[in-house]
């Protein structure tokens, strides 16, 4: 049971950074029903449907075929993100920042035991229990 749930988050791990949303999933259908419709109507076959939707004829497909906008929208992986990083390096010429750090050792005890003087200790009434 633990390796089928450690495959399944290692999958929902693998779609997410694929950019891949339960949204995108859940209109898988609509997808091979467009390409259906592609094939039926136009004879494209699957790489070529690809291109006019995700790829180099994406742009004049949308542009010669305005009635198919609304079953456009609803084709999966049609959502835009960005992601930017932005790393920052400041490089310091000053040779004054790299001193060494002295340590000094502090032979000072800063602590005081002073043993137990109860009276009770010293008579010997706080002892172990025993057998009797």
């Amino acid at each position: 049971m633990n390796k089928i749930i450690t495959i399944a988050l290692s999958f929902f791990v693998l779609l997410q950074s694929l950019g891949i949303g339960l949204c995108d999933v859940s209109q898988i259908d609509e997808f091979f029903e467009h390409a259906q419709y592609h094939s039926e109507q136009y004879g494209d076959n699957v790489i070529v449907f690809i291109s006019k939707h995700y790829g180099e004829l994406k742009a004049s497909h949308e542009k010669d075929h305005q009635e198919e906008k609304e079953d456009h929208e609803q084709l999966p992986f049609q959502h835009h993100s960005h992601f930017s990083s932005v790393a920052a390096i400041v490089l310091n010429k000053q040779a004054d920042g790299l001193r060494t750090i002295e340590v000094s050792e502090s032979r000072l005890h800063n602590f005081f035991y002073q043993a137990p003087s109860s009276s009770l200790h010293s008579e010997g009434i706080l002892q172990p229990p025993r057998y009797s």
